[in-house]
């Protein structure tokens, strides 16, 4: 038999408790003793543990209390001492989100079953531990990337050997989330490094969607800025949603895609290809840009059709003082936006992610199948949809009580058992249409919004094409707050549904994929790595010239490791993304151009 070990203990009876920390609340006093309130233990990491890689001692205690109106956290570790930071700063906040808490398991199929027992989250495959099955798979289709992102969560290590999986290998780590059971993914990222970078990715693409239905493309836009014949060609291949870096209206904030950023819109406009925005969040930084950012997003929303902010990880060692000016929460996030918005977006707008279980349930009830259930820890994210009025932006629940509709569908499919009978059917779809109606304020409703038709059809259709018109008419607006070593929740991570495929048939979360590099990443690209020469030799690789005017070439000993690739790489054409990057040109005259493109449209919602 498996043992398991993972330890949490809830100090407020909220739900049953996995014990296993010796006498829970003697700890907790002992770490937070200035607490208003205790709310559980459970395991984490000590970051210095994780930095020299000393994993097998990584794990710690972690007390998660309320202090001052935030909800803080506290851990030590016997070598390295105590650590504190916030969990969210917004206590209130917290408590609304946590009346979402979900607590049953979602997944009855493992990937890995250590003979040896399980340890979360370092044997992550996904074990008997996960309870979340996969609600969007992440591919690494390359780690190739043409620029350096300090912030970046996959900032590759300059002697990183070449990851690139082969097309099959890509088709056999799709496979390990679509078998999961009771439901295999239906929606995959195909992400980096810069995916757009390989120049087979229309072939990756088509093979992909051979075998799910929805595809986003994780992209920096530079390469497609422009290139709508690109575009348009992915997009024929399979990709329905570009979902793209965008840090900021200024220069300064937005080093990464400031310039080529509306060139991208135009493109993509033109290739009727659908955007979601994906700025990260980092205190002291681009935080007072975020009413900007939405109001570029609302001039463009014919083609940009969501905004998902991602408050920065810290992943690696820091200062505290560094890492408190850089911390974001979710709350923190959330209440800059009220502010960026003039109060037109409040915070009690924003639900938490397991909210939506209630819809997953009365559509596994009205089709007798099961469905999506996306059954993340409630402290991973939030949100809402806005819709524009004017020079407005109002959300949803400005005109439709979520809360009490959301409970009312969780009451149907608690009161019938599926299949449902023809008289169950119709009594159950009138009862769906009543609800709808009641939730509904008609007088407060923008005038060219339907939301009761439009939730009516989507609900009934049972699809995901029954959704296209809600999303198709509305701007989403999502919170996601991946981990890092000094916030790290195991209680998070088992409910994680965002995970990454690996091409030894792993299935991995993203917050031990990306938090724990040398467990999971790191390692398992090097084991899948090839040479400079090897990857040269494949069908689709071309060098590329690095004395272009656009090109910079890096020194091959700063980029690789390993002998064969500094001979290979010494002399001659290099290879895009990694020994050689993009070098940025703008004349003065494109600059000033590109500058009044953002004003218009950050001030007059003009499009680009």
């Amino acid at each position: 038999m498996t043992s398991i070990r993972h330890r949490s203990t809830d100090l407020e009876g909220k739900r049953s408790s996995t014990t296993g920390i010796e006498d829970p609340l003697a700890l907790a006093s002992d770490l937070a003793p200035d607490a208003d309130r205790h709310l559980k233990v459970t395991d984490s990491m000590c970051p210095e543990c994780v930095a020299e890689g000393q994993y097998g001692e990584m794990t710690v205690p972690m007390v998660v209390y309320e202090e001052d109106g935030e909800i803080r956290l506290a851990k030590e570790c016997e070598d390295h001492g105590t650590v504190r930071d916030v969990y969210w700063s917004d206590a209130h906040m917290y408590y609304r989100a946590r009346e979402w808490a979900e607590f049953d398991d979602h997944l009855d199929s493992q990937h890995v079953t250590p003979d040896d027992g399980v340890s979360c989250p370092t044997d992550c495959g996904l074990c008997p531990l996960h309870k979340s099955h996969t609600g969007l798979g992440n591919i690494t289709v390359s780690n190739r990337c043409d620029l350096s992102c300090w912030y970046c969560f996959f900032y590759a290590r300059e002697d990183d050997p070449i990851y690139e999986p082969t097309i099959d290998q890509i088709r056999e780590m799709v496979r390990s989330m679509t078998s999961e059971e009771p439901i295999g993914t239906n929606a995959i990222q195909i992400t980096g490094g810069e995916p757009t970078l390989r120049d087979d990715i229309v072939e990756v693409v088509e093979a992909v969607a051979e075998e799910v239905d929805h595809i986003q493309l994780n992209t920096h836009s530079g390469r497609l800025a422009g290139n709508v014949d690109l575009a348009r060609d992915l997009r024929d291949a399979g990709v329905n949603t570009i979902y793209t870096s965008f840090d900021g209206v200024s220069p300064e904030t937005n080093v990464k895609n400031y310039w080529e950023m509306p060139e991208a819109i135009r493109t993509y406009r033109e290739a009727d290809l659908p955007v979601v925005l994906v700025p990260t969040l980092i205190g002291g930084y681009n935080i007072a840009e975020v009413g900007e950012i939405l109001r570029f997003a609302a001039a463009n929303s014919e083609t940009i059709r969501g905004v998902n902010f991602q408050p920065v990880s810290l992943v690696g060692r820091m200062p505290d003082h560094e890492r408190h000016e850089q911390r974001m929460t979710i709350p923190d996030a959330i209440h800059a936006i009220e502010e960026g918005t003039d109060g037109q977006i409040p915070a009690d707008a924003w639900y938490p992610i397991p909210s939506v279980l209630p819809v997953s349930e009365f559509a596994k009830t009205w089709n007798d199948a099961p469905l999506y259930e996306l059954s993340n820890h409630f402290a991973c994210g939030m949100a809402t949809y806005v819709y524009e009025d004017g020079d407005s932006l109002v959300p949803i629940t400005d005109f439709f009580e979520v809360g009490p509709f959301l409970q009312a569908l969780r009451e149907i499919a608690d009161a019938y058992e599926e299949p449902l009978s023809r008289f169950e059917r119709s009594r159950v779809g009138a009862r769906l249409a009543w609800e709808l109606y009641q939730a509904v304020d008609r007088g407060a409703q923008p005038e060219n919004v339907q939301i009761g038709k439009w939730l009516l059809e989507a609900l009934t259709a049972g699809t995901y094409e029954g959704l296209v018109e809600f999303h198709e008419n509305s701007l989403f607006l999502g919170m996601m707050h991946f981990m890092d070593p000094y916030n790290y929740d195991v209680d998070r991570v088992q409910r994680c549904d965002v995970h990454y495929g690996m091409p030894d048939g792993r299935v991995v979360p993203f917050c031990a994929y990306n938090v724990i590099p040398d467990l999971y990443r790191d390692t398992t690209q090097e084991e899948y790595a090839v040479t400079a020469e090897e990857w040269a030799d494949r069908e689709y690789a071309t060098l590329t010239d690095s004395d272009a005017p656009d090109r910079t070439r890096l020194r091959s000993e700063m980029v690789t490791g390993r002998e064969e690739d500094e001979e290979f790489l010494r002399e001659g054409p290099g290879i895009y993304g990694y020994d050689v990057k993009r070098r940025r040109r703008i004349d003065e005259d494109d600059q000033s151009r590109i500058r009044e493109t953002y004003r218009r449209a950050i001030e007059d919602l003009e499009p680009v």
